[in-house]
């Protein structure tokens, strides 16, 4: 699918300035996307929760450039405080690319301000609210401005595109409650090219279903997530992995269109388990995970065991265990984390989160 619009070029002298803002959570992948090829497109399907408190809010400011300079010009802002140099440039490099899906860009002085709700590069998916809130703050000023892209399901299925070339699984928090991103003949209108949404294939089950994210380290993490995705390239398991995941997939589907708790949760676990194999088994290796998340883990089983509540766990690509129930069991459960595993994460710090209702303009 061409994105691509020639004709996305303002008068500047009739073009005002004014901003757009939007709210757009992260996800937590049950299915792991990890392992790209081309331009961020993914080696096997993902699907994912889409969170609800884990947010990025970003504001994007623009007027008509001044000057007749075709650079993009862009001034960055981040929890309050100028964004570094690195951080800036890697913007800009994003707005170049994108700038021929968005030729405007290039014609407007833009300032973006962004702040999240939770500890930055610690395993929870900053990148992917990050770049999703971007994105569809883009989209949205390519309607405020030319009004070509009023249809509600073209909108969000083009900032699902945009925010992929920015952080592949950015593409799945432009959807509510589930998304699923990767082409697969199981999902009819996947794509590598965005996600596409998924709740309305979900069990009511899923729809309220909690995801209580314990911050095990809020310490910024050895190894990125795209210099791990790069690493696959010479994983000598990348190809069974795929495969794997393929299958792992099918059974998952089934599982949450018919409501099965169990089977989600234990295939939840085993992809977590598998993404942190892979980062270990890569050349070189490398560990994120720390002492206490292997203690929690144990301790999650252990409860589940004596308890006989479905309770499990999943992991990003961090130390910091996410906690997955449906909310039936919700009292015992956060009972458990406040009296048994709070004290295994930093400052005592874990957020009670779970399945959220997608992004939200926030001004316009």
């Amino acid at each position: 699918m061409d994105f691509k619009n020639p004709k996305l070029v303002i008068e500047t002298a009739k073009t005002s300035p004014g901003e757009v803002s939007w709210q757009s959570p992260s996800n937590l992948a049950i299915i792991k996307y990890w392992g790209k090829y081309g331009l961020q497109l993914p080696r096997n399907p993902s699907i994912s929760f889409t969170l609800n408190k884990a947010c990025t809010e970003t504001k994007l400011e623009y007027k008509p450039k001044e000057s007749t300079d075709t650079g993009i010009a862009l001034k960055m802002w981040f929890n309050g405080q100028q964004a570094n140099e690195v951080f800036q440039a890697k913007t800009i490099r994003f707005f170049e690319g994108i700038s021929e899906y968005f030729p405007f860009l290039r014609q407007l002085d833009m300032a973006i301000h962004t702040t999240n709700t939770f500890p930055h590069s610690t395993g929870i998916a900053s990148s992917a609210s990050g770049m999703s809130a971007l994105a569809l703050c883009i989209c949205d000023l390519e309607q405020k401005l030319f009004g070509t892209l009023s249809d509600e399901e073209a909108f969000f299925q083009k900032a699902s595109f945009i925010a992929r070339l920015g952080s592949g699984s950015a593409c799945r928090s432009v959807y509510p409650t589930m998304a699923l991103w990767g082409e697969t003949s199981m999902v009819s209108g996947s794509s590598n090219l965005y996600a596409v949404p998924y709740a309305e294939l979900a069990h009511s089950v899923f729809h309220s279903y909690h995801d209580d994210i314990l911050i095990i380290s809020r310490s910024e993490k050895s190894v990125s997530s795209r210099a791990g995705h790069d690493l696959m390239e010479g994983n000598v398991y990348a190809d069974s992995r795929y495969q794997q995941a393929k299958l792992r997939l099918s059974r998952l589907l089934d599982a949450i269109k018919s409501g099965d708790v169990e089977t989600f949760g234990q295939i939840a676990e085993k992809e977590a388990l598998s993404l942190h194999a892979l980062m270990m088994s890569s050349e070189p290796p490398y560990l994120l995970l720390k002492p206490n998340t292997i203690q929690v883990i144990e301790m999650v089983q252990r409860f589940r065991e004596a308890n006989k509540v479905p309770l499990y766990f999943s992991l990003d690509a961090g130390p910091n265990l996410h906690l997955l129930y449906p909310d039936a069991a919700k009292k015992e459960i956060q009972q458990f984390i406040r009296a048994e595993l709070s004290v295994y994460c930093e400052q005592n710090l874990w957020i009670e989160d779970g399945v959220g209702g997608g992004p939200q303009r926030l001004r316009s």
